[in-house]
């Protein structure tokens, strides 16, 4: 009986020894603007996945992202970044911080979207920087709404619009390119004009947005404001009470809005590419493109992701949106921004 015992032991402790330890799950950063957001669930389907911990790092708006980025290249603080979009992206790739990674899911991706043929920085989503406004300001006063740039200097929409810095704002910037690419070298001199016409510059998208914009506040003096063609569909989205139409609108007429396009891409130097491959794949995913419009307010760059209901009845996509090419952007965004605060002072 002893040694049945005896061997009972041995046999449980060479079962023990045989039982394989937890792999303690690995650590994945994605650095981001402050703007990004995605479901919990989301997130947890690539953890569970992938026995992956996703930390995420937010690091201001795109421009402080890509500063930080660069800054911290040799050392990077993050495996990912995500947020850079196309007003930016040649400072990124100039830098060189990215690794090239040619994803599998770049197949589901129409080609419009892919700028960086090297496939240092993937397309993630895209969204259309116009003109907002409150419908009710115009009915009310029987005002017909601005269908061009040339309107909004007319004496009649004096004092009505509030935009963003291009030197502090992606949407600001994006709405300063519409302008170089509508009136080329003379948008300093239409800016000059606006800026008789009463028009408001304020630093970001969230003051001018919740502060200065009489629709979202229901206090602010602006009735137009620098914002995305996705706006009334989030303004419905997070409404307090349901609502069958959108209080405010876009004005997505030709020329008059600019495709801003997110991208992400792999940091050279990072402590985890395996993991951080897979973490792209991910975000090209039908599972998180679908996830992202009611999150971010942006739409999916993957074909095969459906919109949610509310995007489609009240989202805009502009048909005839300004445009500049990247290489242009390129040569001449610093020295663009530069100029316009000049003008502006």
């Amino acid at each position: 009986m002893k040694r049945i015992t005896f061997y009972f032991l041995l046999f449980t402790l060479f079962l023990a020894s045989c039982t394989p330890t937890p792999v303690a799950p690995q650590t994945i950063t994605i650095m981001t603007h402050d703007s990004f957001a995605i479901g919990e669930d989301v997130i947890k389907t690539f953890e569970a996945d992938n026995n992956a911990k996703v930390v995420f790092l937010q690091s201001g708006d795109a421009g402080a992202v890509i500063n930080q980025a660069i800054l911290t290249k040799d050392a990077p603080l993050a495996d990912v970044l995500f947020g850079v979009d196309n007003t930016f992206l040649s400072r990124a790739l100039n830098a060189d911080i990215f690794e090239t990674y040619p994803s599998p899911m770049l197949a589901d991706i129409a080609d419009e979207f892919k700028i960086d043929s090297s496939n240092r920085a993937l397309p993630v989503d895209y969204g259309d920087v116009c003109i907002n406004y409150d419908k009710n300001y115009f009915t009310e006063n029987n005002l017909p709404v601005p269908l061009t740039f040339e309107d909004l200097a007319k004496p009649e929409y004096k004092d009505l619009l509030v935009v963003e810095n291009p030197a502090t704002s992606s949407p600001g910037l994006a709405f300063l390119l519409a302008t170089r690419a509508h009136f080329g070298d003379g948008y300093l001199d239409y800016w000059k004009s606006l800026k008789a016409n009463g028009a408001v510059v304020v630093d970001g998208w969230e003051t001018a947005y919740y502060t200065n914009f009489s629709a979202s506040s229901g206090k602010g003096a602006q009735t137009m404001v620098v914002s995305y063609a996705s706006s009334p569909a989030a303004e419905v989205f997070f409404a307090a009470e349901p609502l069958t139409e959108s209080p405010t609108a876009s004005i997505v007429a030709s020329d008059m809005c600019f495709r801003q396009i997110e991208f992400v891409g792999i940091l050279k130097n990072g402590k985890n590419r395996d993991l951080a491959q897979k973490f792209v794949d991910f975000m090209l995913s039908q599972k998180f493109q679908e996830d992202m419009p009611l999150n971010m307010f942006v739409y999916p760059v993957n074909k095969n992701a459906k919109l949610p209901d509310v995007f489609v009845k009240f989202a805009q996509v502009a048909e005839s949106p300004a445009a500049l090419s990247y290489s242009e952007i390129a040569s001449n965004r610093d020295s663009w921004i530069e100029d316009w605060t000049q003008a502006m002072k």
